[in-house]
């Protein structure tokens, strides 16, 4: 058995990807997109007709809701492919905006229901900033899940667990790169800062009884995905999927429903809180805006080329 197939034993795999021939290769139980990873993949011969035809059947509609469609249009050919659920992420612009993030939320859930998926199948991506738990935890209360992502430190975790979140995604890979930049130094196995980070989010929910579905996400080599064996579900590239694909090395579990650590406090959250603790953690403030930063000018590119066939 090899290390894909040990893993799929105790955690849900994801496909982080926007090729619909990856996620058939390595059948994930469910998908995440980006605008990043879309814009890769309309790049290609073979997804070129997805972007044109939401150009063509859109000829009246702002550029960004064609984008809206062109991002569901992806989801939709990955629901067919994959049996759980697709995340789609709303425009990083609206990161600040809680009731813009709301109706869009509300707009890609419909866009969905109308192509006959229901919000089961769906988790509309939102940033982890303070608004987008606050949009978050309303689209909740109406039955549209969502998946927090850039989440990069302990209070986005509880304040996406404490608002009914469904799911968070912190960022692995992210934060390895960080600490990797600051202190020179490779860090690998157990060692390894991001990985640090979601076992002690893991720990917190379980201490606490917290339902929110924790997702590894942002790897940067096995050895990350290794390490948070058990976690609720990991959502990995094409390109690592194939690494563990090729291992037959033994894969044991690392976390589990008993791994709820020791010492551990629980933390009381308001906004004022939330902001200080994001303001005090260099590594969590910086990635969380450089990644807002990127999905925006990658929509920016998606919405140029929009723009020229027009």
């Amino acid at each position: 058995m090899n290390q894909l197939e040990q893993l799929k034993q105790f955690t849900t795999v994801v496909a982080d990807t926007g090729d619909f021939q990856s996620i058939k290769a390595y059948s994930p139980s469910d998908a995440t997109t980006n605008p990043s990873l879309i814009l890769k993949a309309v790049q290609k011969a073979e997804y070129r007709p997805l972007l044109e035809q939401a150009v063509r059947d859109n000829p009246t509609l702002a550029t960004g809701d064609v984008i809206d469609r062109l991002l569901v249009a992806f989801g939709i050919e990955i629901l067919k492919l994959v049996p759980g659920r697709v995340s789609t992420e709303i425009d990083a612009r609206l990161s600040f905006d809680c009731d813009a993030s709301v109706a869009k939320g509300r707009e890609l859930i419909a866009l969905y229901e109308a192509a006959g998926y229901g919000r089961d199948r769906v988790l509309i991506k939102i940033a982890s900033t303070w608004e987008g738990i606050r949009a978050a935890e309303i689209l909740e209360r109406e039955g549209i899940h969502c998946n927090l992502t850039l989440l990069f430190s302990l209070p986005q975790a509880i304040a996406c667990a404490e608002a009914k979140v469904q799911l968070i995604s912190p960022f692995v890979g992210r934060i390895y790169d960080w600490y990797k930049k600051s202190t020179a130094i490779d860090y690998i196995g157990a060692e390894d800062p991001g990985v640090q980070s979601v076992k002690r989010i893991y720990q917190y929910y379980r201490k606490f009884g917290y339902k929110t579905e924790v997702m590894g996400a942002s790897f940067r080599n096995t050895s990350q995905i290794i390490e948070l064996a058990g976690c609720d579900l990991l959502t990995i590239a094409p390109d690592l999927l194939q690494k563990l694909a090729d291992s037959d090395a033994p894969l044991t579990r690392k976390l589990g429903s008993e791994a709820t650590g020791g010492i551990i406090d629980k933390v009381a959250l308001d906004e004022k809180t939330f902001r200080f603790m994001m303001n005090e953690d260099a590594m969590a403030t910086e990635k969380l805006a450089e990644g807002i930063r990127a999905f925006c000018a990658d929509s920016g590119k998606l919405k140029q080329m929009i723009a020229a066939m027009r």
